[in-house]
């Protein structure tokens, strides 16, 4: 008998990205504009197809238009503001109205905060766009249905094994660095023994998938979200296509029940009864979803690293599992293109934990309180003890509780309205030169972004040419440091002058737009801004008198200081 010999297939990359999310996507595509040669491996054999997250911050959407996505096919995917501009809380969806709000800030007047405002995009419309960018990068591979199974590091780099299971054959792949975006159960993280902190299981949430044209329905009061808080078929009703595409959330034991409890007849009268009305609708699937506040202990190092979910599990109130993770693997590709081009230090790496483990704790905190405020506004109504749906029609009814539901109401504004946190976070330690913390602590809060250049804050937008020419973001070389100068810019390039590349952009200082935004800057006329590729700001100089002070800021940037 002869036998046959199948040859293990090798790749050499630079990158090994587990994970075909968002995050993972974005970050292949960020890779590749670094030069970086990397493969992408997913275990599911195509891009998500059922609704999953749903809200795209405006710090996200800036990052794609760095990477040189197609923003315009972005845009057209997005839901308008006009039906996904507001979150409802009501008896059931046809019922009474209890309190309505904005979802978010997603109006033309955000455009002086950000070239890119806030929309919802959901997962299943994003996935496809970016598996596509990705695809159209000469220097990225993405590979559906192919498991990773193990890595191991050494001096030189990392062997990592993945089993392609549409042939059941073994990949040996050879990379620098392994990036872990394999989401909230990821075996990256449980090889590297980091242990996740915080509350594991919050509420198991059963999610109904289903198709109906709601359109008619909610025509007088339309949302992204419809909270329902009748006790007998509480749940939110998450519109991710008004015409055609639902998902309602539900909570259950899992204790005592599972998916396998909800068959298409159980999962329709539950919509129905929350929607207080029998609504034509098709079932197009279901799955639990199991809520959780936890970070990582750490985010790896060496040669591993983990992003997104891997490293943090938020609740869903406030949106920022998708986003955080986005702007994590924004933060740790810079250090790596850096090193591999030769300008940075290995040692640059230790601050990406750093700098992000901090603020996925902060968001982490911060979508916990949001679901905890939830509880006001359950015992505003009468619903914190064995609640049933006379308790809440008689809260709704009685005068004397008015105040109080209408306060707990107005307590769940900070829960939709995130922009300070989203675009305000600063990164006291890191690759930055610090200064001293501002008087009375940060000018942002959760719900207020003040814009600013202090070291470790994302550069402020400003528009150069006019309302969607170009921006102040888009002066950043992602590849390099930039050096802002907005005079005495000989001088400036004198100081820059070295083995390390930078990226000089000279601002006249006379423009009254630009005048404005060197003044919000916190910068003189001969001052300068360093910013770093991830457009975080490493180091401010008011005048040039502090040019001396250069050299060093960029030993600081590139893992030198």
């Amino acid at each position: 008998m002869s036998e046959t010999t199948v040859d293990l297939e090798t790749i050499d990359v630079d990158v090994l990205i587990v994970g075909a999310g968002p995050v993972g996507l974005i970050g292949g595509v960020l890779a590749a504009e670094h030069g970086l040669r990397t493969l992408v491996v997913e275990r599911r054999d195509g891009p998500q197809r059922s609704p999953a997250a749903h809200v795209v911050n405006a710090r996200t959407f800036e990052i794609c238009r760095q990477a040189g996505l197609d923003m315009d096919r972005i845009a057209d995917a997005c839901q308008d503001p006009v039906e996904a501009g507001h979150v409802n809380f009501l008896t059931t969806l046809s019922g009474h109205l209890i309190g309505r709000m904005p979802f978010e800030r997603q109006g033309d007047e955000n455009l002086a905060l950000t070239p890119t405002p806030l929309r919802n995009l959901s997962q299943h419309r994003f996935e496809p766009i970016l598996a596509d960018e990705l695809r159209s990068r000469a220097a990225a591979e993405l590979r559906y249905a192919h498991r990773w199974e193990a890595s191991t590091a050494d001096g030189e780099g990392v062997t990592s094994t993945i089993t392609d299971l549409g042939r059941e054959a073994t990949i040996e792949v050879r990379s620098s660095f392994v990036i872990g975006c394999d989401g909230a159960g990821s075996g990256i993280r449980g090889m590297l023994g980091i242990e996740m902190h915080g509350p594991p299981l919050i509420q198991c949430t059963l999610a109904i998938n289903f198709a109906a044209d709601l359109r008619e329905l909610i025509a007088d009061r339309p949302g992204v979200l419809h909270f329902v808080l009748d006790p007998a078929a509480d749940g939110v009703f998450v519109q991710h296509d008004v015409a055609e595409d639902w998902v309602f959330m539900h909570g259950i034991d899992p204790s005592t029940e599972s998916v396998d409890d909800y068959d298409d007849a159980r999962c329709l009268e539950i919509i129905r009864e929350a929607a207080g009305t029998d609504i034509e609708a098709t079932i197009l699937g279901r799955g639990t979803w199991w809520m959780s506040a936890q970070t990582a202990s750490s985010m790896g190092g060496g040669r591993i690293f983990l992003a997104g979910d891997a490293a943090h599990r938020f609740p869903p109130t406030g949106g920022l599992g998708l986003n955080s993770g986005v702007a994590d693997i924004h933060g740790l590709l810079w250090r790596i293109g850096a090193i591999d081009a030769g300008w940075a230090d290995p040692e640059l790496l230790d601050s990406y934990e750093q700098e992000r483990l901090p603020v996925a704790r902060h968001n982490s905190d911060q979508s916990l309180t949001n679901a905890m405020k939830m509880l006001h506004l359950a015992e505003a109504l009468g619903l914190d003890t064995e609640p049933t749906t006379e308790q809440l029609l008689d809260a709704i009814a009685d005068g004397a509780r008015t105040d109080a539901i209408a306060d707990a109401v107005e307590l769940q504004e900070e829960h939709f309205d995130l922009i300070g946190l989203q675009l305000g976070y600063v990164y006291g330690d890191g690759a930055v030169v610090a200064e001293a913390e501002p008087a009375g602590g940060d000018p942002s809060t959760a719900r207020q972004y003040v814009p600013s250049a202090r070291p470790g804050a994302r550069l402020p937008h400003a528009w150069l040419d006019g309302v969607g020419g170009r921006s102040t973001l888009d002066l950043i070389d992602l590849a390099r440091p930039t050096l802002v100068s907005f005079g005495d810019h000989d001088v400036w390039a004198a100081a820059a002058a070295g083995d390390q590349p930078v990226a000089q952009v000279r601002i006249g200082a006379d423009s009254p737009a630009v005048g404005e935004w060197r003044s919000r800057c916190g910068v003189g006329r001969t001052g300068a801004l360093l910013v770093r590729p991830d457009q975080h700001v490493a180091f401010r100089a008011v005048d040039s008198d502090a040019a001396s002070d250069l050299p060093a800021a960029l030993r600081t940037v590139a893992g030198r200081g």
